[in-house]
């Protein structure tokens, strides 16, 4: 059941729902952004309308707000084009309604010295209108969705939709790609930077938004500029102050649903590795068959292992309540079993070529964001790799990690002492709220809401009636519509 209570001086900060108060009736007062950038494109415009091209027929008079809008939306292509580093790679047909562009935008690879190169960072931008607020999305990984998907912000608002991949994920990778400018900071300015760069089209108001680790991402780049946009929506975003300790992985994992599923899940995983010889061998035919290879993680028994003790967490994250009854028991076949297994853990996660696509999260998880391992004494006897779970299996030995623990607390205190127009959203069984944001004396206008029996994936539509209706009425104050 969802609670929000008031963070007030009365009642402190809770590790349950609590609901921030706006500051002040109007909501805060913000400086003027983007100015000089919208100077700048405004001054080509005038230029491309004083070209000499003549009015279409029944035109209105220039210098009215109907014309300039016209204007604009017939010139969208060429502004944007027009934007210093930014690239149309491409036009694909989208809703109807919108214009949906492929664009690349030349990044610094470090933002304190721009003198040492830069690179392409990849997006999609989908133009409904510049009356219309902007939605910047991303997943915090790689550029993985066409022109179909619209976040639940921008569906909401009928707004533009900017969607950025990281950098050094996708194509969006500096060369040579040393990992070292691959911190929250320098990826919060790549933000920054192309939000400036497109207010002088888009003046409306600006949403900030993303799951998981886009989530976190969302986050990250509100603490170090925290007036780029007028509101944050920010889904399943894990929280891990303190790297040193998982324990609350552990208690959440022995609360979750109901005792019955919890042993189950456990049966299962105790079930894998007493046939291990057997499923390991599939494991293994299947990745030959499939050119797939182990040398990071080790072997195929140890990819087998790491998949075992993540299944927990996999299965709140994705199955959930409704799954529960499908469990396997030990009655179950050794095929049945496996393939249960993979649905659940995904096999092919573990295998050479996708850690190597993901090899730059790996690196943030064992350099500043902190990774969680979980504790597993009912497979005691059973386990054969200690450590496996730790971030370093996924990284090979030639990469240097070196964890800074002061990179999360920073943000973690921001957001209790700092933040503004933030709505936080959980699934009430997903193990990311295990360790979430939580609000604090100094946040304003800010929300954190739980989705009952939901996962990992969620939309604002999974809140209960109640709280759906105020998350949308936030959204929408937000974004002035």
């Amino acid at each position: 059941m969802t609670r929000t209570t008031t963070n007030t001086p009365n009642n402190p900060a809770r590790d349950d729902l609590r609901v921030a108060p706006p500051p002040g009736r109007g909501g805060s007062i913000r400086p003027a952004r983007g100015r000089l950038a919208a100077l700048a494109l405004f001054s080509v415009v005038l230029g491309l309308v004083g070209s000499g091209a003549a009015a279409p027929a029944g035109a209105l008079p220039a210098g009215t707000p109907q014309a300039d809008t016209r204007q604009a939306e017939a010139d969208i292509r060429t502004r944007i084009e027009a934007i210093p580093g930014m690239r149309v790679t491409g036009e694909k047909p989208a809703a109807p309604g919108i214009r949906y562009f492929e664009l690349t935008y030349r990044q610094p690879i470090d933002h304190e010295h721009p003198e040492r190169g830069s690179f392409e960072q990849r997006l999609s931008l989908q133009h409904r209108s510049v009356e219309r607020p902007m939605v910047l999305f991303t997943s915090g990984y790689d550029l993985g969705a066409g022109p179909g998907f619209r976040s639940d912000p921008a569906t909401l608002l009928d707004g533009n939709q900017i969607y950025t991949e990281q950098r050094y994920f996708g194509t969006s990778r500096p060369e040579p790609a040393d990992l070292a400018n691959l911190t929250i900071r320098q990826a919060a300015s790549d933000h920054h930077r192309l939000i400036q760069a497109l207010k002088g089209i888009y003046r409306g108001a600006w949403i900030s938004t993303g799951g998981s680790k886009g989530g976190m991402t969302t986050v990250y780049h509100r603490r170090f500029y925290p007036n780029d946009v007028d509101g944050s929506v920010v889904y399943s975003a894990p929280n891990n102050t303190d790297d040193r300790d998982d324990s609350a992985y552990d208690r959440f994992l022995a609360t979750v649903g109901t005792p019955e599923c919890r042993a189950a899940l456990q049966g299962a995983q105790r079930e894998a590795l007493v046939r291990r010889d057997e499923l390991v061998a599939r494991y293994g035919q299947w990745a030959q068959a499939n050119g797939e290879t182990f040398d990071t993680l080790g072997s195929v028994d140890k990819a087998f292992e790491l998949a075992v003790l993540r299944l927990p967490m996999m299965f709140w994250m994705y199955a959930g309540e409704p799954k529960c009854a499908g469990v396997p028991t030990p009655a179950a076949t050794s095929d049945e079993l496996y393939a249960w297994l993979d649905g659940i853990t995904r096999f092919g996660v573990y295998t050479d070529r996708s850690v190597e696509f993901f090899q730059p999260y790996f690196y943030q998880l064992g350099t500043q964001l902190g990774y969680p391992q979980v504790a597993a004494p009912h497979l005691d006897g059973l386990l054969r790799h200690p450590g496996i779970q730790e971030v370093r299996s996924y990284v090979p030995r030639d990469i240097p990690l070196r964890f800074q623990p002061g990179a999360m607390r920073d943000i973690d205190r921001w957001v209790r002492s700092r933040s503004s127009e933030m709505l936080f959203l959980y699934g009430e069984n997903d193990p990311t709220r295990a360790e979430p944001f939580r609000l604090g004396p100094g946040s304003r206008d800010t929300q954190i809401r739980i989705a009952p029996h939901t996962g990992h994936s969620l939309t604002i539509g999974a809140l209960s009636p109640a709280d759906a209706a105020a998350a949308t009425a936030t959204l929408r104050r937000w974004a002035r519509v």
